[in-house]
């Protein structure tokens, strides 16, 4: 509720008018206790300053409470609880008056500008042009876009960055792959190996060169070309199913310009005169034990061939040669063994860091009635990302990749995701904004002006009182996301206020005192300016989500 600053200058004046000094070894913390009758905030200020004090900590209290500024309107009581914790009670009608700064500036309500003039960098996705993507790589798209709306929501502004490389082996594969499906469909009996692509999509992307130029290329051999059309279909598609999830990349990164520009060359020179490299068994070792790695790590393999450690120092390199005040990589889980070394090479060639965070997420496995889900993979052979948004839609892709911390497993519950009741999350947050939707269009039919500010001061009832603390709470929610790169936050969130509004609507069905549109118009007035504040943090923070806010459902 933004009260914690005035509430610790008070702690603080209290404890000097007691008698107690208070420096930089005592903490002046606030947390909110879990049990509302133990107040709206608890300070455990006598505890830290008994020992200092020799005197026992619930006396320190008792003098600190004593001496507390208490004025009407602001504090309505301090009471003491157990060994020595400071319990504070917020007058309701301080809370409730705090309800007009939502509607101050609305569209923006929960954001701030605490960053503006900084540039963030989001790089995510980033898989190679082999194919279409994975629900695995759906999750990393999901998190990578709400991580760059939450910074987006603090100032920042964001360049979404997509690295990828279309040259190697993997490449040469899927143009072989193609080739051969080329040459199926003139008649050929050319066959893939394990080594190839084998979904359905080879195929398609084959058939389209045929019915182009027919049997032209049937012996022609030439890979490059093949490898090229394929390249620029799948690119194609990844971009599709990225928009259809609301994703645009401001930059796509090609490694191969980090070979043309001479920075992967520049990289390894400049380790090898840190002498943090070393030729062995043909191929190019970087010292990684001498940054607490078990052994050493081969950058150029005896083959002459780059692995994925080198292109990934030299890219950080230039990421941060771009000046962006954050630098986030999100990876998955597989990534776990190299981004270390790339960053401690970075750190070696001479660069602060410092700006880089890392997020690693893990893998996602699609389930039903508990049982692991085998849809038919038309396109490849692996679930595809879009085959999931056919499914179950983009609201409920979206939110179902963000409702879990990045450091545990997903089990996406298709059954539940398809489930149109309050068991599911989507639904439940979602009904709740139709829902004041609708009471408000109920109440403008009754001649009622809803966008008109009430008299919040009469908002008193324990479930007004509970929804009006927790949309305070939205601003505070948003900022903590973003620094701590836990987009999960939000929807624990959201889900909350939901929780909260449908309380204060059940409460209506029981009691006409809590009925939005009574015959009390002054009361009904500052219910639906409740109502109003409630659709303003649900609507902004799926805007945050990337999902729609539905009038109807």
């Amino acid at each position: 509720m933004r009260t914690d600053k005035a509430i610790i200058e008070r702690l603080r004046q209290a404890a000097a008018t007691a008698g107690y000094a208070i420096d930089e070894e005592v903490p002046l913390e606030l947390t909110v206790p879990k049990q509302k009758q133990h107040g709206d905030y608890s300070s455990n200020i006598a505890l830290a300053l008994a020992s200092k004090a020799k005197k026992n900590p619930r006396e320190i209290a008792q003098n600190i409470a004593g001496s507390f500024d208490k004025d009407a309107g602001f504090i309505r009581k301090v009471e003491i609880a157990g060994p020595g914790f400071i319990n504070i009670f917020i007058d309701d009608s301080y809370i409730v008056r705090q309800l007009y700064r939502i509607f101050e500036s609305p569209e923006t309500y929960g954001f701030s500008n605490t960053e503006k003039g900084k540039t963030a960098q989001v790089e995510f996705v980033s898989a190679n042009p082999t194919g279409p993507l994975s629900i695995g790589h759906g999750r990393q798209a999901v998190i990578g876009d709400v991580t760059a709306r939450l910074l987006e929501a603090r100032g920042y502004s964001v360049c979404r960055e997509y690295y990828f490389n279309n040259a190697g082996r993997q490449m040469r594969k899927l143009g072989e792959s193609i080739y051969i499906r080329y040459q199926n469909l003139c008649g050929k009996s050319s066959r893939l190996t394990e080594d190839h692509y084998q979904g359905e999509y080879i195929t398609e992307i084959a058939r389209s060169i045929q019915e182009a130029e027919g049997d032209a290329f049937a012996d022609s051999g030439d890979i490059a070309y093949f490898q090229k059309a394929g390249e620029q279909t799948i690119f194609e598609d990844i971009k599709a199913t990225c928009k259809r999830l609301g994703i645009v990349f401001d930059n796509f990164f090609n490694e191969k310009s980090l070979y043309e520009t001479g920075e992967i060359d520049r990289a390894l020179e400049g380790l090898k005169k840190k002498n943090l490299v070393y030729e062995a068994d043909g191929a190019v070792w970087f010292r990684t034990t001498e940054f607490g790695q078990d052994q050493d790590r081969v950058l150029v393999k005896s083959t002459g061939e780059p692995t994925y450690r080198l292109p990934d120092i030299a890219y950080h390199r230039n990421k941060l040669e771009r000046k962006f005040d954050k630098i986030v990589d999100i990876f998955g889980s597989d990534h776990n063994a190299t981004y270390p070394d790339v960053l401690a090479a970075v750190k070696a060639l001479g660069y602060d860091t410092s700006p880089i965070t890392v997020l690693i997420h893990q893998f996602v496995t699609l389930t039903e009635q508990g049982k692991k889900v085998k849809m038919s993979t038309r396109k490849a052979n692996f679930i595809t990302l879009d085959e999931l948004i056919d499914e179950v839609g983009v609201d409920v892709t979206r939110y179902f990749f963000i409702n879990r911390s990045l450091s545990s497993h997903l089990n996406f519950d298709l059954g539940l995701a398809k489930t149109q009741s309050d068991e599911n999350p989507v639904f439940y947050v979602q009904y709740a904004h139709a829902r004041i939707c609708s009471v408000l269009a109920h109440a403008r039919s009754q001649g009622y002006d809803t966008e008109k500010q009430g008299d919040v001061n009469l908002l008193r009832s324990p479930e007004e009182i509970d929804l009006v603390k927790t949309l305070l709470d939205f601003p505070d929610v948003v900022a903590t996301a973003a620094a701590l790169y836990e987009p999960q936050k939000l929807t624990a969130y959201l889900e909350k206020v939901a929780l909260m509004y449908h309380k204060f609507q059940h409460a209506g069905k029981v009691d006409d005192a809590m009925r939005v549109v009574t015959d009390n118009s002054d009361m009904t007035q500052a219910r639906l300016s409740l109502c109003s504040a409630a659709r303003v943090v649900l609507k902004n923070g799926f805007r945050l989500l990337g999902i729609s806010a539905p009038e109807r459902m």
